[in-house]
């Protein structure tokens, strides 16, 4: 028997508070598995941002990126460590690269979700130092109606950008005036038109890493840390069920294996209305109550992909997908079949079997851990980092308090979240 060490490698932007909370956790547990005949042992590294060397070997077995889905030398640095090195990140850096909202819903709309009526339109001005582009626009661009594009959706609608970007927002559009006052004013980007799932009764965001799915109730009007609600969602377990299965659907078909999705039940039925998010926030001055709950996926799911030597999915390989939405079976049917392949992509019963078998250290390490004063710290100085000194104190212990709820319940009833 050899000992074999692992290394985990962070790639980090202004990422503070689960980092920091994911190394101690790790080094708390100093896990040494006995797999294949060898015993594997698991260090973290974080990624410095050098000169790329394209023959340099990578010094990572797995690594959790934050940055690849806007930084474009750590995205080619991922790139060339999943087709020389074989490294596991966590998202397909190509489908992350490519995927703009308005595909995603494309896709989920073959597959047979009930993804809201969307219309793409023509953005409003251009940058005419582009070579062409005036040519092209006046040979082969039509004039169209705004208005007749807005009555086809119905009102009221929502304006987003079609690539997404929280800096740019979302607007709601009640009215043909509001529409046309809202066009005039995007600029340069390339904007979404979405029908509007009004009334609904229930909105929900379901984080997804690997195989394992949390559910939460959403508040998109609430001050950003009071988003992540800590109510249990008013939903069936049919509709929780329905829920995972399509979020891990949804994951899978894109090569993500930490992304989120939000959706909105109307007359019991649920519409994905946002689900291209690879790399969502991990923060704990917006997770608070979740946030142990995500630091302990990322690191069950990042030890076991080390450990066993997991291999990424690198191509994307749609075709199973399209055979099951080619038939004529209900969509529910549809999606069962969507789900099962995700969660054999995903090694769900495998992860399920590892985690039963080597991780039960893990829950005990991170219940514990974040009952700790260094916990408590890790807290304070994410918290120091966004707000004003005089309201350090008070929300350090909002989300302080929040986290030992959220160790209470986890006392009473533990769940690793799997789907």
């Amino acid at each position: 028997m050899s000992e074999i060490t692992r290394h985990i490698g962070l790639s980090l932007g202004a990422d503070l508070c689960w980092p920091a909370c994911y190394e101690r956790i790790l080094k708390r547990v100093d896990l040494a598995l006995p797999i294949d005949g060898d015993t594997v042992r698991f260090d973290t590294r974080r990624v410095k941002i050098d000169p790329l060397d394209l023959a340099a070997p990578a010094r990572y077995d797995v690594v959790l990126d934050r940055v690849t889905h806007w930084f474009r030398l750590s995205r080619e640095w991922v790139k060339k460590s999943i087709l020389v090195d074989d490294v596991y990140f966590l998202n397909n850096p190509w489908s992350l690269q490519s995927m703009e909202k308005a595909t995603t819903y494309a896709a989920m709309m073959r597959l047979g979700f009930p993804i809201p009526k969307t219309w793409l339109v023509p953005q409003k001005a251009y940058d005419w130092s582009e070579p062409d582009l005036r040519t092209t626009l006046e040979r082969h661009a039509t004039l169209f109606d705004l208005e007749e594009v807005g009555k086809s959706i119905g009102y009221p609608l929502f304006m987003k950008p079609y690539d997404g970007g929280a800096w740019v927002g979302v607007t709601k559009i009640d009215d043909a005036s509001a529409l046309k006052a809202a066009y005039e004013v995007s600029g340069e980007r390339l904007m979404l038109l979405q029908e509007a799932i009004l009334p609904h009764d229930l909105f929900v965001r379901c984080v997804g890493v690997g195989p394992q799915v949390r559910i939460v109730k959403y508040d998109p009007s609430a001050p950003l840390h009071g988003r992540y609600t800590t109510q249990t969602p008013d939903a069936s377990d049919d509709d929780l069920a329905l829920l995972r299965d399509m979020t891990l659907t949804i994951n899978a078909f894109f090569g993500w294996d930490f992304n989120s999705a939000e959706m909105l039940r109307r007359a019991g039925t649920y519409h994905p209305i946002d689900f291209a998010n690879a790399c969502p926030d991990s923060q704990v001055t917006s997770l608070h109550y979740h946030f142990p709950w995500l630091v302990r996926a990322k690191l069950k799911w990042s030890i076991f992909v080390a450990a066993t030597g997991r291999q990424m999915h690198k191509t994307l390989d749609w075709d199973p997908y399209f055979e099951i939405a080619g038939t004529d079976a209900p969509f529910r049917e549809k999606l069962a079949g969507y789900a099962a392949i995700a969660r054999e992509r995903m090694d769900a019963s495998q992860f399920a079997e590892f985690d039963a078998q080597h991780l039960g250290v893990v829950d005990d390490a991170v219940h514990d851990f974040f009952g700790t004063d260094e916990a408590k710290e890790i807290v304070r100085a994410k918290v120091a980092s966004l707000y004003p000194q005089h309201e350090i104190e008070e929300f350090t212990d909002m989300f302080w308090n929040a986290i030992q709820d959220w160790r209470a319940d986890e006392s009473e009833a533990p769940s690793g979240g799997l789907a």
